[in-house]
């Protein structure tokens, strides 16, 4: 049996995999949600610290829930967000061996041999938000009611996921994420939630990866777990 190892965005917090673990847990499979809140904290390079995150959460069962820290059985990787660009260092640096990756609304890392974590276009909106710290909002923060109101089934899940949101150095989104060739020889799928991220959807399918539609917001993991952790589980079976 592989063991599901759900990686949040940096950006937001570990509660956004949190109901798809329980989930799969309810239906008889090993799941951790490592936490990355950490990742910001220091300079760069921020990657090798998203790297030590997974391990770490690896190791002691990720939070909470079934644990499957020993052992050396195959794991499957779900990246969400702009979790996906580290894919290739985890992949590298995990020290077990990946059965898949999926990535759910994810960015799919670059052919080169580095990936940028955010677009040139998007990095004005960006530094303009930047306090003299440095360091971003909230990613709540950035949005207006209008997008990120739908994002969300309930008051309370809201005030949880808004709270434990880090406050991102800018100097995160200016990071260069090393790849490598072969970083995707294991079998890939992609879950592709919102219109946003379809043009990452197609790149997934121009590779020939099996892609599915839940169709919803980019949280839609914490909208319709039931949903989400059916389309990890149908990816994660695919020959």
């Amino acid at each position: 049996m592989a063991l599901f190892v759900l990686v949040h965005s940096p950006s937001v917090g570990p509660a956004t995999w949190q109901p798809v673990a329980g989930r799969l847990r309810e239906l008889g499979h090993e799941a951790v949600v490592p936490s990355l809140l950490g990742v910001g904290d220091g300079g760069p390079p921020f990657w090798p610290r998203v790297v030590e995150a997974v391990r770490a959460g690896l190791a002691d069962g990720g939070g909470g829930g079934s644990g499957g820290g020993g052992g050396d059985e195959p794991v499957v990787l779900v990246a969400h967000s702009n979790a996906g660009v580290f894919m290739p260092v985890v992949v590298r640096g995990l020290g077990r061996p990946v059965r898949c990756l999926i990535f759910a609304d994810a960015t799919i890392p670059g052919p080169g041999e580095a990936t940028p974590m955010a677009e040139e276009e998007f990095l004005p909106f960006l530094r303009d938000l930047a306090g003299p710290d440095g360091r971003l909002p909230r990613w709540t923060d950035w949005w207006g009611e209008v997008d990120l109101g739908p994002m969300f089934p309930d008051a309370r899940t809201r005030d949880v996921i808004t709270a434990e949101q880090p406050r991102l150095p800018y100097a995160y989104y200016l990071e260069q994420v090393p790849a490598f060739a072969g970083w995707d020889e294991q079998p890939c799928g992609y879950v592709r939630f919102s219109e946003g991220y379809e043009g990452q959807a197609a790149r997934a399918r121009e590779r020939g990866w099996p892609v599915l539609e839940v169709p919803g917001e980019h949280l839609h993991q914490i909208v319709d777990p039931d949903a989400v952790a059916n389309a990890i589980l149908a990816l994660a079976a695919s020959p």
